[in-house]
């Protein structure tokens, strides 16, 4: 279910949840429950950066004054 999530969609989600628990106003048992698919969402959130990491590229000047792509650090 949630790897069709955008990672917007989870980030909402996430607030939702937060504000959710903050409130203290629901169960113990769906407290734990929503605290899980929190921690679900946070892994799908950092699994996306991470990808969105990698294909980032910057453009830099070679030492013949040539540019090419290369994996942004």
């Amino acid at each position: 279910m949630t790897k069709a999530l955008t990672f917007e969609d989870a980030l909402k989600r996430l607030e939702d949840i937060v504000t959710e628990l903050e409130s203290g106003d629901i169960p113990l048992d769906k407290s734990i429950k929503t605290f899980e698919e929190g921690s679900k969402l946070v892994n799908l959130c950092l699994s996306k950066l991470d990808n969105a990491e990698k294909k980032i590229k910057k453009l830099v000047k070679d030492d013949t004054g040539k540019l090419k792509l290369d994996d942004f650090n």
